[in-house]
């Protein structure tokens, strides 16, 4: 039985989805299963499976496609964010999101850029056209990462490790590219042990520890994207012994 046959639909963008869909109008009616879904004796844990859509895992679970709904209801960042991607929708989000190159550097973008000490100073900024000194590329800049000694440019452009790279309008201020990868592939933090951010500015020199420290792992664009899918997979969902009353109740709350 589809008890939801009858609630109308509202358009709805799960997270940063560009298109919104046609789901149900479930946020007026979501006070009943938040009454029980933080009740340990109502609820198990469940990891999502790759692939595996609402439906098939309310059937799975319940013996039925019907109760796909309460998956959002019983987990707010499902509501928030949407259903977890498979690999490849990911990995395709990602690239689409981090469509740049990163020219990363050990020059001191940090206190020439704030202080207006060194020779770079704010000439290194958002718009400026960038060369590579032996490739002979040409780039925009369209971002700077400073506390990560990232440059981030318009477009897949093939950079030199190692070249100088410098203003097209003054070939005497530029940086020296240490490295350079596709943006969603770059360094999107540093995380200690504990999983806590890490400045890797030196506060006296302001220079940035591109290493990011022994004791630190690095945490990528794609990365962190992999990590709060991973977070959207395991979620919390009714115990198959008291869906339906759970279900059933809420029926009856709509329509008496």
């Amino acid at each position: 039985m589809t008890y939801l046959r009858n609630i109308g639909s509202v358009p709805y963008r799960f997270g940063n989805s560009e298109n919104p869909v046609n789901f149900k109008n479930l946020t007026r009616y979501a006070d009943i299963i938040d009454q029980v879904k933080d009740t340990i004796t109502t609820y198990q844990e469940y990891t999502i499976l790759e692939n595996m859509r609402p439906d098939q895992v309310s059937y799975e679970l319940y013996g039925t496609t019907d109760y796909y709904w309460t998956f959002f209801l019983m987990n707010d960042k499902l509501r928030e964010q949407g259903w977890p991607l498979s690999q490849a929708e990911l990995l395709a989000r990602c690239q689409k999101d981090f469509t740049g190159t990163v020219l990363v550097t050990t020059s001191d973008l940090v206190s020439d850029q704030i202080t207006g000490t060194g020779a770079i100073r704010n000439k290194i900024a958002e718009g400026v056209t960038l060369v590579g000194q032996t490739s002979g590329v040409t780039a925009v800049v369209d971002h700077i990462q400073y506390e990560l000694g990232q440059v981030i440019v318009k477009g897949t452009k093939s950079f030199n490790e190692g070249e100088f790279v410098y203003l097209s309008t003054d070939i005497n201020v530029g940086f020296t590219v240490t490295t350079v990868v596709a943006e969603y592939l770059a360094t999107h933090h540093w995380e200690n042990a504990s999983g806590e951010y890490v400045d890797l500015v030196d506060a006296n020199t302001g220079i940035v520890d591109i290493t990011g420290g022994a004791q630190n792992t690095k945490v990528t664009n794609l990365g962190r994207y992999i990590k709060q899918n991973d977070n959207l997979k395991r979620i919390r969902v009714l115990r198959e012994g008291i869906a339906g009353s759970v279900v059933q109740t809420l029926y009856t709350a709509i329509y008496g």
